[in-house]
């Protein structure tokens, strides 16, 4: 069943991601009503209407999914509980179980490994007798993550020597994580999944991704190595997507191994290294998530031509002036008024040929 233009799309997060599904939602004819706990947030400047509220506020919570048609959600760290009471009120897209399971590192490394798929060696900690087996078994070096609340490198520390295990965990906090053995790899990508209530899927070209400190700073599209690791990546995440049930989108970040592809991460919404759609492709990785959501058909998902794009990060977002020079450069500002080292500002895509 289509929900129908004019109908309310509740947008769980008011960052940038929201910002962007709020607007094409309303090319496609849709309101959006914003619930964040961050007043003058990225996505209210272009929602139709934002509620200001804590995640756990049940009063306003209730409100919110009462005035709204369906809901959806631009990131990870939201309560479980949050969504759970919303899908009691309305139907939320992708379930709250998607997020049960991917915000959770564990959890979501659990997930990929029964369903056939590669991804780095890992362990639990939940005490320090497991960190030190965890450690001994992985060797090192390793990497130790928070099991929540991660993202950006934030969350995990690399640990180099056995005998910096301890401090690591310490430096967590001591609380439950998973350790993670290090790989041999050339690249990083990811592949875009979407996935429709129908249970349609179309992929987006995979596209090779360049960090700095743990930050996504350049994405290629499409990449360089997509001949070889295109259809490998394609099987990957409609597998992922049908056995989690995904009906929005599914980010699945990836390692470029001798081997093949091993799974990092995933994220069931719009991300970062999908943002070259907005120009690069027919159809933007924000106006599939909204269609897959609401019932439409699924949009063509090639890459119009050769693509590049560059966060905006920190003080660096001041770099618009350069870009807006070149006529092949489009330049995305998310609205933030106060910038600081690592915080996406703003976004460039540059549009070759």
């Amino acid at each position: 069943m289509i929900t129908p233009p004019g109908s309310t799309i509740g947008i769980v997060g008011g960052g940038q991601l929201g910002r962007m599904l709020a607007r094409a939602a309303s090319h496609m004819g849709y309101k959006t009503h914003i619930y964040t706990p961050e007043k003058d947030s990225p996505a209210s400047h272009v929602a139709t209407k934002t509620t200001v509220g804590a995640y756990q506020d049940t009063a306003e919570l209730r409100a919110f999914g009462q005035s709204v048609d369906i809901v959806t959600f631009e990131f990870e760290n939201i309560p479980a509980e949050t969504l759970e009471m919303l899908d009691y009120l309305v139907s939320v897209r992708p379930k709250p179980g998607v997020l049960f399971t991917t915000r959770h590192r564990l959890r979501e490394k659990e997930f990929i490994t029964a369903q056939g798929i590669k991804t780095a060696p890992f362990a639990a900690v939940h005490n320090e007798t497991e960190l030190h087996a965890a450690v001994k078994k992985l060797g090192v070096p390793c990497v130790l993550k928070t099991t929540e609340l991660g993202y950006d490198g934030k969350g995990q520390v690399v640990i180099r020597e056995a005998s910096e295990a301890v401090k690591a965990w310490a430096q967590l906090g001591k609380t439950e994580c998973v350790l993670e053995g290090f790989i041999s790899f050339s690249a990083e990508a990811s592949v875009i999944v979407a996935r429709s209530t129908t249970g349609e899927m179309r992929c987006y070209p995979l596209v090779e991704n360049q960090h700095r400190d743990h930050i996504l700073h350049r994405t290629i599209a499409p990449a360089p190595f997509i001949d070889t690791y295109q259809e490998q990546a394609v099987h990957i995440a409609k597998t992922l997507a049908e056995a989690l049930d995904v009906v929005g989108l599914l980010a699945v970040e990836l390692f470029v191994t001798p081997d093949g592809l091993i799974v990092n991460e995933l994220a069931p919404r719009p991300h970062n290294s999908g943002h070259w759609t907005i120009e690069g492709s027919p159809t933007s990785q924000f106006e599939q998530h909204i269609r897959a959501i609401c019932g439409w058909a699924l949009g063509d998902t090639r890459a119009r031509s050769q693509c590049e794009m560059i966060n905006l990060l920190g003080d660096e977002w001041q770099q618009w002036e350069h870009y807006a020079k070149q006529p092949q450069a489009h330049v995305h500002l998310y609205g933030k008024t106060e910038s600081r080292p690592g915080r996406k500002m703003g976004h460039v895509t540059i549009v070759k040929g």
